[in-house]
């Protein structure tokens, strides 16, 4: 039987949710939409008038489908080409979803969901609807089909799995955002004494390239390393802009509610550089140069109003 314009209106109205709910759990735009697309075609053969909580089921629905997912996604990234890191998210893009509380904002950032991938499904499943949406424990149970209790035993377990690998303080955003604008004036003077200073002594570095563009497969570590891996990234060079078209105009910029320097090429995003930043420096700098990864980021792009890019790399 077709669905009412009711029905459809119903689904349409938990769209925007459930693609967040599903980008925080697959780290991966793409895989989102694809499975709140999913969502959408059970919704449709299902018999809608026997559903009492549309909410519920389709949240039910589509946390299963991730579940699917996740489980093979570890399968597919024991062959990824070099290490895999989530698809960023610029400032405005409506999949980051709620960011009304500083549990909602911590979930969605690039460093929480590339610490994430070391839970389970289920942790993960529990983490993101607690944390992030504020699910009664009851309901998330009934999601997974689990005892309230395991179900309290997994949101405890994955939340130290998280604080463990932030052991740092958070600094505000502002604060945030004018060391991500030193950081970019000391890339951009091409000495690395002035990046060392704002790197934490223990700061890390790393690269997805997803076999598509050079990434180192080991992590740069120490304020030196890193210091000498972004100066080294932004010079100039031949067969740099011969592998990204051009000449980047490069963007202080968010990313994932975190500071982020954005490089663009006619238009194109062909990287973004999400900084964690802590209030003893800047203690990571994490690059998706993936251009699979980064199609959503051009296509936000172009819409933003993102004024003069700050300087040219290359």
């Amino acid at each position: 039987m077709p669905l009412s314009a009711d029905d459809i209106e119903r689904f349409e109205d938990s769209r925007a949710r459930l693609e967040a709910v599903a980008y925080r759990l697959l780290g991966s735009a793409g895989e989102a939409e694809d499975a709140v697309q999913e969502t959408w075609l059970r919704w449709q053969a299902a018999d809608v008038d026997r559903i009492e909580v549309p909410e519920a089921w389709l949240t039910k629905v589509l946390t299963n489908l991730c579940l699917n997912q996740l489980t093979s996604a570890r399968a597919r990234r024991e062959t990824y080409v070099g290490p895999w890191l989530p698809e960023p998210l610029l400032a405005g893009d409506p999949m980051l979803g709620p960011a009304d509380t500083a549990e909602q904002r911590e979930s969605v950032s690039y460093a929480v969901l590339t610490l994430m991938e070391r839970l389970s499904p289920d942790e993960r499943a529990v983490y993101v609807l607690r944390e992030a949406f504020d699910y009664p424990h009851r309901e998330i149970a009934e999601i997974l089909g689990i005892t309230e209790a395991a179900g309290q035993q997994i949101f405890h377990r994955a939340k130290k799995h998280v604080a463990d690998g932030r052991t740092r303080t958070k600094v505000d955003e502002a604060a945030a955002r004018r060391i991500a604008e030193e950081f970019l004036a000391a890339a951009a003077s091409g000495r690395t004494a002035p990046l060392v200073r704002l790197l934490t002594d223990d700061a890390i570095a790393i690269g997805d390239g997803g076999g598509r563009i050079p990434a180192r497969t080991k992590a740069f570590e120490g304020a030196v390393a890193v210091a000498k891996f972004v100066w080294g990234l932004l010079r100039p060079g031949v067969a740099k802009r011969a592998l990204v078209g051009g000449t980047p105009e490069v963007y202080a910029w968010t990313a994932n509610g975190e500071p982020a320097v954005v490089a663009v090429v006619a238009g194109r995003v062909v990287g973004v550089m999400c900084l964690e930043v802590t209030a003893e420096g800047i203690a990571a700098c994490r690059n998706q140069l993936n251009p699979d990864k980064l199609e959503r980021a051009t296509a936000h792009w172009a819409t933003a109003d993102h004024g003069e890019p700050l300087f040219n790399a290359f």
